[in-house]
């Protein structure tokens, strides 16, 4: 014999098993999927949004087959010949799968020649962009004595015990706003790498490139725009 509170437990306990079967079912037939062979290197590029920005990416510049998929990407991780902004051929670089992050991403550019560019997407979701780092947050860290770099630039070493511990602030000395990046001191055998930033809505694009290429900087910067436009259809 039920009480009547067992009648409702039961009847609310079967209510809810109801709701968690239809709320499975709905989740199911919703949650986005993708091949599981990702597309050939050689197909046209692939539609992908990143911080809810449409990128046009050719696969075989993407670094990893896990992001070599169409649709909405968290982030994409992509490498291009320089100067040519094209995908390299079909060699280590491409079919690197270890993870990737700014480790590993430094020693493949330390390890390939200097015709490599690569390249983060990211959503900026939480993070400033990069004018308003270097406009509010570099300047808290860097030293107080510019020295004069190559063709127009200037540069600021970080101090010790920063979050940039080791690295420069390098940009044009007459309009930082043209073009900055954070760059690495050479170490031993191990040359020094770059890194500019710029916003594109709401992704941030991240270019990493060797530190020799700052003696033209003007052309790498155009370089870089150049590339940004190929990969946005909205800016070309």
């Amino acid at each position: 014999m039920y009480f009547p509170e067992q009648k409702r437990g039961a009847a609310n306990l079967l209510l809810v098993l109801t709701v968690a079967a239809a709320a499975g079912c709905v989740s199911y037939l919703l949650w986005p999927t993708w091949p599981s062979d990702p597309p050939a290197l050689d197909v046209p590029a692939l539609p992908v949004t990143v911080g809810g920005v449409l990128f046009e990416v050719p696969p075989a510049a993407i670094r990893t087959k896990l992001q070599r998929h169409a649709g909405q990407h968290e982030r994409l991780d992509l490498v291009f010949l320089w100067p040519q902004l094209s995908p390299p051929p079909n060699d280590r670089a491409t079919r690197d799968n270890r993870p990737i992050d700014e480790e590993n991403a430094t020693a493949a550019l330390a390890e390939a020649e200097n015709d490599r560019l690569f390249v983060t997407i990211v959503g900026l979701a939480g993070m400033l962009p990069p004018l308003e780092r270097l406009r509010t947050i570099y300047p808290r860290y860097v030293a107080a004595q510019v020295a004069a770099g190559a063709n127009g630039l200037a540069v600021l070493p970080f101090r010790s015990g920063t979050p940039y511990d080791g690295e420069d602030l390098v940009y044009a000395a007459n309009n930082p706003e043209q073009f900055f990046a954070r760059c690495t001191r050479a170490i031993g055998a191990v040359p020094g790498t770059c890194l500019s930033e710029r916003a594109l809505d709401g992704a941030q694009i991240s270019v990493r490139f060797p530190q020799a290429w700052l003696s033209d900087w003007r052309n790498a910067a155009a370089g870089f725009e150049r590339l940004v436009a190929q990969l946005h259809p909205d800016r070309r």
